[in-house]
């Protein structure tokens, strides 16, 4: 389970404590076991909502590639990941592209989940596909920000319809 969230003032849900993404992270290492593994940048985005906007549209008008705090080290143990991220921009955050491309997710089964606002997954599942060609993406999961906050029953029914429907649980 690797996952980017951000806490801080967000869109919908005032100030947080625990990011949207991360909370459904939570959910889903709940529902199936497994590691957990934070992509956090060297430099942490403001907690102020619009400073943060700013730089997330600076950085994809750019194509960026944050530089990320630490490496996972032991991928190759895993033959499935679920990539948990919000939706900035109708897109994943450039970390997650950091992230993406920092490692070879050749012969990997790649499950993609997002929060947001109203955008969906947007075009994720093949920006993925693009990062990581030789992977296998399934069909992902994207859960309204405000729902995982405020509305964590409904979120968690959710994920676990999900994780069912992919055969993840029974």
């Amino acid at each position: 389970m690797t996952y980017f969230s951000r806490t801080g003032e967000n869109y919908s849900v005032g100030y947080i404590e625990k990011g949207n993404t991360h909370i459904i992270a939570d959910m889903i290492v709940e529902q199936t076991g497994g590691d957990t593994f934070e992509i956090r940048t060297v430099t942490p985005y403001p907690d102020d909502y619009d400073e943060c906007t700013d730089i997330a549209q600076q950085e994809r008008n750019e194509n960026a590639r944050p530089e990320l705090a630490e490496r996972l080290d032991n991928l190759d143990d895993y033959d499935v990941i679920f990539i948990g991220f919000p939706i900035w921009w109708s897109d994943m955050p450039m970390a997650v592209y950091t992230f993406l491309e920092s490692y070879d997710f050749a012969g990997k089964t790649i499950v993609p989940f997002c929060t947001h606002e109203g955008s969906g997954l947007a075009s994720t599942e093949e920006s993925i596909a693009v990062a990581c060609p030789d992977a296998e993406i399934l069909d992902g999961l994207s859960i309204r920000g405000s729902v995982a906050q405020n509305s964590q029953e409904e979120a968690a029914e959710a994920v676990e319809e999900w994780l069912r429907q992919a055969g993840f649980i029974e």
